[in-house]
C-alpha cells in the first residue's frame, strides 16, 4: 500500500479539500477528458456547452463550502494548487456576466451558472456522499458526454469506475513496487523491526521509488513552507470571515497577547496550549477565508499538524530541517494507513475522520521527533485517534468555521498530550492503532447522515441565529 506524502499533503485553497479542491480538480479532469480520445465522440460532433450537478453533502453544504465557485473556477481551467485567491472573484464574475467558460486550450463553452450548475439535494449518487456529474452538450443541446466523479476526502477525486475498482482491490495498486508496502500499523511495526528502520526511514525509502532524494526533500520543505506561511498570514489578518455568520477572526489578537506575555516573562501555566491553539486557529481562519492552505489530511483539519509542528519548533530551539522532514514523513505514513483502512472524509465518517486523523498523524510525527520508538509512535497515534471516536461533522450554515476552527485547536492539544503520554510509556498499550482505525470506520458507517457534513443535525440546527 503506497500513498505518497505529496498525496496526503496537497497545497490548495480553502475552505474545504473535499468540497472545494475536489470539485475544482474534477472539473479539470472533465476538461482533459473532452480534449482526449477516451470517449466515443460522434463524427462531426463538437462540444458547445457544459453542465454540472452536485449531490449529497456537496449539495447540502456546497454553498457554505464554496463548491459552486470551485466548479466554475475548475471549468475555467484553474487548479487548486495554482489558482490566485485574489483573482477568484473576478473570474467568477466574468463567467456569470458572459455565460461562458473559457479554459485555456479549449473553445469557449456556454455555461450559465444559475441554470447549468445544479445543487441536487434530492438525488444522492450511490458511490460516495460527495458526488457530482459533468455533462458536455452540442450546440443543439444533445448530450455528448457525461461523467460522474466522487470527492473522497483530502482533495482526492475518482470516477465512479475508479471508485469501484479501488473498493474491489482495497487500493493496493503499487504496494508490491515499494520496499515497505505496509497497509496496517501492525505490518508497519513488523517491517520496522525486520529492517531496523524508523517509520520515517521506511516512508522515505518508499518515496524514493517515485522521485529523487533532492526532489523529495525540496517537496517536503515546500509543504512546510506553505503550512508555515498559512500560519503567518492567519496571525496577521483580522476582521470578519465570509459566509454570513459574522464570525470574527481571533488568532491575531490572541497572538498579540501571547507575545506580550512572552516578552514580560509573566507565568502562564497554559502557555503551550495557548500557542498550539493560536497556530491552529490561524490556519483554519485562513482556510475559512478561502486562502492558501495545505490538506493535512483535509482542509477542515488543516490546522492540527502545522500547529503541532510549529509548537515543536517554537519550544525546541535545536530543531533542524531534518526534524521537520521526519515529522511530516511519519505523519504521512499514519495518514496513509488511516485512509486505506477507514476514511479521512467528514462526509463519509464525520469529523473523527478529519480532525481525529489529523491528531493521530500529528501525535505520531511529534513522538517521532521527540525520539520515540516505532511502538511509541504507533501508541501516540492511537491515543489521539481514540479520543476523537464518534466526533460528528455538523458545521453551522455549512461553513468551515463553527465548530471547525476551535476543533482544530483542541485536536492539536490532544495530539501533543497523546505524544507526551506515549513517550512516557514503553510502547505497550491495550488498544492497537489498527483496532482504533477499524472502530472509526464502523462508527462512521453507523453514524446518521445528519452528522456527516450535511448540516442537517447537531450544532447546525441547534443554534438560534441559524
Amino acid at each position: 500500500m503506497f500513498l505518497s506524502v505529496f498525496d496526503v499533503f496537497k497545497i490548495g485553497i480553502g475552505p474545504s479539500s473535499s468540497h472545494t479542491m475536489g470539485p475544482m480538480s474534477a472539473a479539470n479532469r472533465f476538461l482533459e477528458l473532452i480534449l482526449s480520445d477516451d470517449w466515443p465522440r460522434p463524427a462531426g460532433a463538437h462540444v458547445a456547452a457544459l453542465q454540472a450537478s452536485l449531490h449529497g453533502s456537496l449539495a447540502f453544504t456546497g454553498i457554505g463550502h464554496g463548491t459552486g465557485r470551485a466548479v466554475i473556477l475548475g471549468l475555467m481551467g484553474e487548479a487548486p494548487n495554482t489558482v490566485d485567491p485574489d483573482r477568484m472573484d473576478a473570474i467568477i464574475e466574468e463567467v456569470e456576466r458572459s455565460g461562458r467558460v473559457t479554459p485555456p486550450g479549449h473553445p469557449a463553452y456556454e455555461f450559465q451558472p444559475k441554470s447549468d450548475l445544479v445543487f441536487d439535494k434530492k438525488q444522492a449518487l450511490p458511490g460516495h456522499a460527495n458526488g457530482m456529474s459533468f455533462s458536455a452538450l452540442d450546440k443543439d443541446g444533445r448530450l455528448l458526454l457525461k461523467r460522474i466523479y466522487y470527492s473522497i476526502g483530502g482533495g482526492f477525486v475518482v470516477t465512479d469506475t475508479e471508485l469501484a475498482a479501488m473498493r474491489a482491490t482495497k487500493d493496493t495498486a503499487g504496494g508490491d513496487r515499494v520496499p515497505y508496502p505496509f497497509a496496517t500499523a501492525r505490518q508497519m511495526l513488523e517491517m520496522s523491526h525486520g529492517a531496523g528502520l524508523s517509520i520515517a526511514q521506511m516512508k522515505r525509502a518508499n518515496e524514493l521509488t517515485r522521485t529523487s532524494a533532492q526532489a523529495l526533500d525540496e517537496g517536503i520543505d515546500a509543504i512546510w513552507e506553505a503550512m508555515n506561511g498559512c500560519i503567518d498570514r492567519g496571525l496577521k489578518v483580522d476582521g470578519i470571515m465570509p459566509g454570513g455568520l459574522k464570525v470574527k477572526r481571533r488568532a491575531r489578537a490572541i497572538h498579540d497577547r501571547l507575545n506580550e506575555e512572552w516578552r514580560s516573562n509573566r507565568p502562564n501555566p497554559l502557555l503551550a496550549n495557548d500557542w498550539l491553539s493560536v497556530y491552529a486557529m490561524a490556519v483554519n481562519e485562513e482556510n475559512a477565508g478561502g486562502g492558501r492552505v495545505v490538506t493535512a489530511p483535509t482542509n477542515g483539519a488543516a490546522g492540527v499538524i502545522p500547529a503541532t509542528l510549529k509548537y515543536f519548533l517554537h519550544f525546541h530551539e535545536d530543531a533542524t530541517k531534518d526534524d521537520i522532514r521526519e515529522f511530516l514523513l511519519t505523519a504521512a505514513a499514519i495518514g496513509g494507513i488511516i485512509k486505506h483502512n477507514a476514511s479521512i472524509s467528514g462526509a463519509e465518517v464525520g469529523c473523527q475522520g478529519e480532525v481525529g486523523s489529523a491528531a493521530a498523524m500529528a501525535a505520531a510525527g511529534l513522538a517521532a521527533v521527540m525520539g520515540g520508538s516505532p511502538e511509541q509512535i504507533e501508541n501516540a497515534a492511537e491515543i489521539a485517534l481514540e479520543h476523537h471516536l464518534g466526533m460528528t461533522c455538523d458545521p453551522i450554515a455549512g461553513l468551515v468555521q463553527v465548530p471547525c476552527i476551535e476543533r482544530n485547536a483542541l485536536g492539536a492539544v490532544k495530539a501533543v498530550t497523546a505524544a507526551s503520554l506515549a513517550i512516557k510509556g514503553d510502547g505497550t498499550h491495550f488498544v492497537p492503532l489498527d483496532a482504533c482505525i477499524e472502530t472509526m470506520r464502523q462508527t462512521g458507517n453507523d453514524m446518521s447522515e445528519k452528522y456527516k457534513e450535511t448540516s442537517t443535525g447537531g450544532l447546525a440546527v441547534n443554534v438560534v441565529e441559524c
